[in-house]
């Protein structure tokens, strides 16, 4: 890292201006008024992936309920609520907590060294369209840029790609003027990308066919939450949204644990559910029956059933087969049919990039994230005033946002109240671990080995149950013998007379 010296220091830096990033402002500045904080975003506006995606019909695949956040009622009549909706959503709360004189734009970290002796981070700021660089030093760094590239989405090898006369995009950079207007578009994944994408296109081009590899889970729900609705109105927003909240965190934590637990039960409803939205002899074993167990990936969500209507209309179908190459005019199978196509959207996923790709180091020695332990989903071990924000898997991803907030709001009051300036969590000596991200869907086996482990028990566990979670880190106990604090005086007193002079 360059010796120039910082012009500014800060007491939190928060990397990221997207959904946990705007969470995290404001609970500092709630639960901290007095703390020095700034916002640091890469790109140009706030919303991160609500900013960032533009293809047709982008949208939660989570209800808004539990989505939103809790300080905040989602008051949109539409529980599954487009990308737009939510990114007035995240504007509106930047406005309401006065959170824009924090962030700043066009600011990309690219790397962060502690220094044991100063007690702080040292950052390397990047401007990414002149490529100026300026230093700041701030004594905690929240990462809240989650976990994927945001510069560049997954697209695997395609024989002959070169040789297609048509346009291939990537859903993570949707061309403004692309037109599929009385085209025929074939779109290849089965992910939640892709389920999104089919019903939206189907509106304007001549015929739409989803190409996958593997069959995925796919589950109707309708887009408005009529009893989530009824209670706002009844007992106004604030009640009510945390009423219909409560509900929803019950109601899915039933059916996720329903799906894990009893698997084969599961994939039988799923699969009736799909056969009544699906014409009749409609072979939705061979299209809707994944070789893996419901939640090993993600379910997609299909509000008002939209993606099996467009299919029951004739307007959109769904090939399950492997690709051969490109042609001129499309894709060759390997069981030997041509799907022709004037535009190629490959929804093939994300990735992985944890903690922005920000080099950290310690004292200028490089740390290895990969040996590092997540402690209670907030920090790693070994690095000192480090938190992250990463969400549930299997449920909405600010439930565990808004609650790694809260915990750390209360480990920072914990540290002012005792005269700590430094903590870091200590795992212990050959413990059991797993990777950070224990999930089979593909963009996360890709990058596997290049993630921060997670251990197989609390406080060494990244849970995925919002009830414990609601315990441990919002009223449970603070500090355990794990997590190891230093502070001035207990500085002070470790230094010696030699070390003095």
């Amino acid at each position: 890292m360059p010796d120039a010296a910082p012009t500014e220091h800060l007491d939190v830096l928060i990397l990221g201006a997207g959904l946990s990033g705007i969470a995290a402002a404001r609970y500092l500045r709630t639960e901290h008024p007095a703390r020095t904080i700034a916002v640091l975003e890469a790109r140009g506006a706030v919303g991160g992936t609500w900013d960032l995606f533009r293809y047709p019909g982008v949208r939660s695949d989570s209800d808004l309920q539990t989505f939103g956040y809790e300080f905040k009622p989602w008051r949109d009549r539409e529980a599954i609520a487009t990308g737009p909706r939510i990114l007035n959503y995240l504007q509106e709360t930047v406005e309401e907590n006065d959170l824009a004189p924090l962030i700043r734009f066009h600011h990309r970290v690219v790397s962060a060294d502690w220094s044991s002796r100063d007690a702080r981070w040292t950052v390397e700021v990047v401007h990414p369209e002149t490529g100026q660089t300026h230093h700041l030093s701030a004594t905690w760094l929240f990462n809240a840029g989650g976990y994927y590239r945001y510069d560049e989405g997954y697209t695997p090898h395609f024989e002959g790609r070169e040789r297609f006369r048509g346009e291939i995009v990537h859903p993570q950079h949707w061309p403004d003027d692309l037109d599929t207007r009385g085209k025929r578009v074939v779109v290849i994944g089965s992910g939640a990308t892709a389920v999104t994408l089919i019903p939206s296109l189907t509106e304007t081009a001549a015929h739409v066919t989803m190409l996958q590899r593997t069959p995925t889970y796919v589950m109707a729900l309708p887009s408005v939450d009529a009893v989530a609705n009824r209670l706002q109105k009844i007992f106004g927003p604030e009640r009510g949204y945390a009423m219909s909240r409560t509900l929803n965190v019950h109601k899915f934590r039933m059916f996720w644990r329903f799906l894990r637990r009893f698997p084969h039960q599961g994939r039988k409803v799923i699969g009736a559910v799909n056969r009544r939205l699906l014409p009749d002899g409609y072979p939705v074993d061979v299209h809707f029956n994944p070789p893996y167990e419901p939640w090993d990936q993600r379910l997609c969500l299909a509000p008002d059933g939209d993606f099996f209507a467009a299919i029951s209309r004739g307007d959109a179908e769904v090939v399950t087969d492997r690709i051969a190459s490109f042609t001129e005019t499309g894709i060759q199978l390997e069981s030997g049919e041509h799907l022709e196509a004037d535009v190629v959207v490959t929804a093939t996923g994300l990735r992985i990039q944890t903690f922005g790709g920000i080099e950290l180091s310690l004292d200028g020695e490089p740390f290895d994230q990969r040996r590092a332990v997540a402690y209670r989903g907030v920090m790693l071990s070994g690095l000192p005033n480090f938190a992250f924000a990463i969400g549930y898997t299997n449920n909405s991803w600010t439930l565990k946002v808004g609650l790694l907030c809260e915990y750390f709001c209360r480990l920072l009051s914990h540290m002012d109240a005792h005269g700590y300036d430094v903590v870091v969590p200590v795992a212990e000596e050959g413990m059991e671990t797993r990777p950070l991200l224990d999930f089979a869907a593909g963009y996360v086996q890709r990058a596997i080995d290049t993630l921060p482990l997670q251990g197989t028990e609390a406080p060494w566990l990244m849970s995925m149950d919002y009830i414990a979670d609601r315990r441990t880190l919002r009223t449970g106990a603070l500090v355990d013998e794990h997590l190891h604090f230093d502070g001035p005086a207990l500085r002070r007193v470790a230094t010696t007379p030699a070390q003095q002079r």
